[in-house]
């Protein structure tokens, strides 16, 4: 099969994917491929492209609102795909937020935020509110699914050492909030976003 700029992007994926930011270089990408790595240049011209490449799929994925329909589901369902997408590629957690060194991600940053924008002001949202709006949703968004994974331990017996640390000390509130970490509940993710769009349907019809 002939190599491809595609090809490689996808490589970068697989490597990002089940081992992490880290293990992406050119020359493991090229070891997956079964190719030296002085062909990729032909291709891709750094590593710095290749992660452009991979950090503009990522954020493809993302499904954008659609002009026309109802404003407050689009935005949920955007702003539930990004938090989902992040799950799926953690690695590109820290990425999303700086774009810039990435022309190719850049656009597909700049197309998300334009749809939400487009989505606000279609609604009613003044120029003002609409700023307001993407930064609560975004930074909701973005900043919960950052602390998510962030919060994602492995091992368990580390887990357990944490909760008789805490169990141990003078943190009644602490305590009791660690057993609501282990019951039924929505997630963060999804009451934060209840409460971001409680405050958006006020702001609206204010």
């Amino acid at each position: 099969m002939a190599l491809t700029r595609v090809r490689i992007v996808d490589a970068g994926l697989r490597l990002a994917g089940e081992h992490g930011l880290e293990a992406v270089s050119m020359r493991r990408v090229a070891g997956e491929l079964g190719v030296q790595a002085m062909s990729l240049y032909n291709h891709i011209a750094s590593k710095d492209a290749l992660l452009d490449g991979m950090l503009e799929r990522v954020l493809d994925e993302v499904e954008l609102p659609v002009a026309g329909r109802d404003w407050e589901a689009e935005l949920r369902g955007c702003a539930v795909s990004l938090h989902s997408t992040i799950h799926r590629h953690p690695w590109a957690c820290g990425l999303v937020m700086a774009p810039a060194a990435f022309p190719s991600a850049l656009g597909a940053r700049a197309r998300y935020i334009e749809a939400i924008l487009r989505t606000l002001r279609e609604a009613g949202f003044t120029a003002q509110q609409a700023y307001y709006a993407y930064h609560a949703l975004d930074g909701h968004t973005v900043g919960i699914t950052m602390w998510e994974l962030g919060h994602t331990v492995a091992d368990e017996s580390r887990v357990e050492d944490a909760r008789q640390q805490i169990a141990a000390g003078d943190y009644p509130y602490l305590l009791e909030h660690a057993h609501e970490h282990e019951a039924d509940h929505q997630s963060a993710f999804a009451f934060g976003l209840d409460l971001v769009f409680d405050g958006l349907r006020r702001m609206r019809v204010g």
